[in-house]
């Protein structure tokens, strides 16, 4: 392709980073005013929620554009493609953030868990990094780093895992604030979930590179897994 071509998909592959910066930020912010219990914090990241929707469209404009003017061959179409398909799972990103942030709202005044909290601040440190890594994996075309960042989703699942029973195990004997456990498991369900969709991002890097269709789930691939995990420890 020509000179336009490629300068051009250098813009966006760069708007495509600057999209997830502002995802992995926005996970920062809303699980920093959930565990600090910040509701003005929590109420910033409300105020910043369309900014990640903006920047998908933008971004989709842009890749349209792109291939409509440009004709790319099928290396270079396979390229846009998967960042046009990975843009839509970092947009999800921002709506687990917005949901964190409400949770952190709900929460004021209410009972807090301070070891729940711990775990819910430990899951987000691991997928913020995963999300650093596996942008990174794109700038590179890294399909093994995809491969790794694929892997540590499964340290993403078994807390999750443990804390929902904790979390079970405390309703149940009752004397508990209901309504702060139910954010709790909120929270730690959207910190989950976020886990996956950057898996997905990490299968749209191998897809950028050779084409291929992978599952890297290791937990769907393998559903058994975080029980027997769970049963080592």
């Amino acid at each position: 392709m020509g000179v336009i071509f490629d300068d051009e998909l250098k813009r966006l592959r760069s708007h495509f980073m600057e999209m997830g910066i502002d995802a992995s930020e926005q996970i920062y912010q809303a699980t920093r005013a959930f565990v600090d219990h910040d509701e003005q914090l929590a109420r910033q990241v409300l105020n910043s929620d369309l900014k990640i929707n903006d920047e998908e469209i933008n971004l989709e404009k842009q890749a349209l554009k792109l291939m409509a003017l440009q004709q790319p061959v099928a290396d270079d179409f396979r390229k846009i493609i998967s960042i046009l398909k990975a843009s839509t799972d970092i947009e999800r990103l921002g709506d687990y953030s917005t949901h964190i942030a409400r949770s952190a709202i709900s929460l004021s005044g209410r009972d807090h868990d301070a070891a729940i909290e711990n775990q819910i601040e430990e899951m987000m440190m691991i997928i913020r990094k995963m999300l650093e890594r596996v942008m990174d994996a794109y700038v590179y075309t890294n399909e093994q780093e995809a491969y790794e960042v694929a892997n540590e989703d499964l340290k993403v699942d078994l807390i999750y895992v443990r804390q929902q029973k904790a979390i079970i195990s405390a309703l149940t004997a009752g004397g508990k604030d209901v309504k702060a456990y139910e954010n709790y498991l909120s929270v730690l369900r959207n910190l989950e979930r976020a886990g996956d969709h950057i898996v997905n991002l990490a299968e749209w890097v191998i897809y950028s590179g050779s084409g291929k269709l992978v599952e890297l789930n290791p937990g769907k691939a393998d559903p058994d897994l975080v029980k027997r995990k769970l049963a080592e420890q």
